[in-house]
């Protein structure tokens, strides 16, 4: 809890030196553009956007696959402005439904904490199957600001 509050307060600090962004990152892109990934990534949509601390906020990841899916993980990282702030390993099958083949979304809802420093901040997602063999890996940023709004960021490459 104290290295949190440290954290925290070290956010404060940064944001009140550096100034922040509000770029809308739309577009996502592969970890390794000539990877032939066994999951390919057909959108994002990121519910409400912008993001906002003290809300909750889904992110959806529509994805299709000619294997047959029936574990794995998704491996998650944050970074804010070149800090990283955030790291999760969560079971694949709590956010789809498992098997998973063809078409299917990964749909996932975290309420960040009321005071989240705004700016602009980089996603990464690997997927990895029971194996860890990586299925995917995708990166694409998203910003949080102060206020909320209703609207939903709809990505699509």
């Amino acid at each position: 809890m104290v290295a949190m509050k440290l954290f925290v307060a070290f956010l404060v600090i940064i944001c009140l030196l550096a100034p922040l962004t509000s770029a809308e990152s739309t577009d996502f892109e592969y970890c390794n553009k000539r990877a032939n990934y066994d999951v390919k990534v057909s959108g994002i949509d990121i519910t409400p956007y912008p993001v906002s601390g003290g809300k909750k906020t889904t992110f959806s990841i529509s994805a299709n696959t000619g294997k047959n899916l029936t574990g794995g993980k998704l491996v998650i990282d944050v970074n804010y402005l070149f800090f990283h702030v955030h790291h999760e390993a969560i079971d694949l099958c709590k956010e789809t439904s498992c098997p998973a083949s063809g078409d299917f979304v990964i749909s996932h809802s975290q309420e960040l904490p009321g005071f989240t420093p705004p700016g602009s901040y980089t996603l990464t997602m690997k997927m990895l199957d029971e194996k860890n063999k990586q299925l995917s890996c995708i990166s694409f940023g998203f910003s949080i600001w102060f206020i909320a709004e209703s609207q939903a960021l709809a990505a699509s490459s």
